[in-house]
């Protein structure tokens, strides 16, 4: 297995790998390490017949909170085309996540931010703690929720998608059970046990039939898309691009250098 820093990974007789995310000091956000780190471990995982299924949860008392303020502001002050690299090894993480072959258990063990909100996406079945926070509050920091969108849409829908992109609302565990994002929903002290019993579950197919089903629901889903709409979700430049472009743009300096200095953004103002 691969050395990694950032992420935790143990692997059981059963076959169940527990991939877990290893930033408690800051809330499991994301840099450039831990992606790498995350695509280099579920592409192994890939190959081994030995595994059947991975449990996806953070260290600590988030799940995660999205990107590294720290990566943020060394971005900050990236060219469009660093941005766009970068972007694109993103965008990588969150596809190798989604066409993994394996099922993916979701114990999200707390709040989920921004990009936290896309590791939740890419889960074929979700368990959410009550109290977690969950948003995706890229606008409010003049960026928008651009690479994870295909798997966010994918899973509640573009009503839904409207309400919160556009607002950065947060919302609860119960909430997200409700727009589609998770499958179910328990207090902090039931999530061991319920997700251990899920496992159980999912260990009762038959490993090579529960490969291809979720390989059927992928292709019949994109058979489904009307052209136009596939040829957007299914570009990784075009989100890339759009991220990079705002990351660079006016609101985008000014929002991520309002949260890095602790203070409003100047669209921020009460009525």
């Amino acid at each position: 297995m691969v050395n990694t820093k950032f992420v935790k990974v143990t692997f059981d007789e059963k076959g169940v790998v527990e991939l877990v995310l290893n930033r408690p000091e800051i809330h499991n956000a994301f840099n450039d390490q831990m992606i790498s780190e995350i695509i280099q471990v579920v592409s192994a995982l890939e190959k081994d017949d030995k595994c059947r299924l991975v449990v996806l949860s953070g260290m600590g008392k988030s799940f995660c909170a999205g990107a590294d303020l720290s990566w943020m502001k060394q971005m900050k002050d990236y060219s469009k085309e660093k941005n766009v690299k970068d972007s694109l090894e993103l965008s990588k993480m969150f596809k190798t996540l989604h066409l993994f072959s394996k099922p993916i258990i979701g114990k999200i063990n707390g709040h989920a931010l921004g990009g936290g909100v896309g590791l939740v996406s890419i889960c074929d079945y979700a368990i959410v703690v009550e109290s977690a926070k969950i948003g995706l509050t890229e606008v409010r920091l003049g960026l928008a929720p651009a690479v994870i969108s295909p798997y966010v849409i994918s899973k509640i829908g573009v009503s839904n998608a409207r309400a919160y992109f556009l607002s950065g609302t947060k919302f609860g565990g119960r909430k997200a059970v409700g727009l589609g994002l998770a499958h179910e929903c328990c207090e902090s002290a039931e999530l061991d046990e319920r997700v251990e019993s899920l496992v159980m579950s999912f260990l009762k197919a038959a490993p090579v039939a529960q490969r291809a089903a979720k390989n059927l629901i992928a292709e019949v889903s994109i058979m489904e898309l009307p052209d136009k709409l596939e040829a957007v979700c299914a570009s990784e430049e075009y989100t890339a691009n759009l991220i990079s472009e705002l990351r660079v743009s006016d609101e985008g300096q000014e929002g991520m250098n309002a949260i890095l200095s602790k203070r409003k953004a100047n669209w921020d103002q009460k009525r």
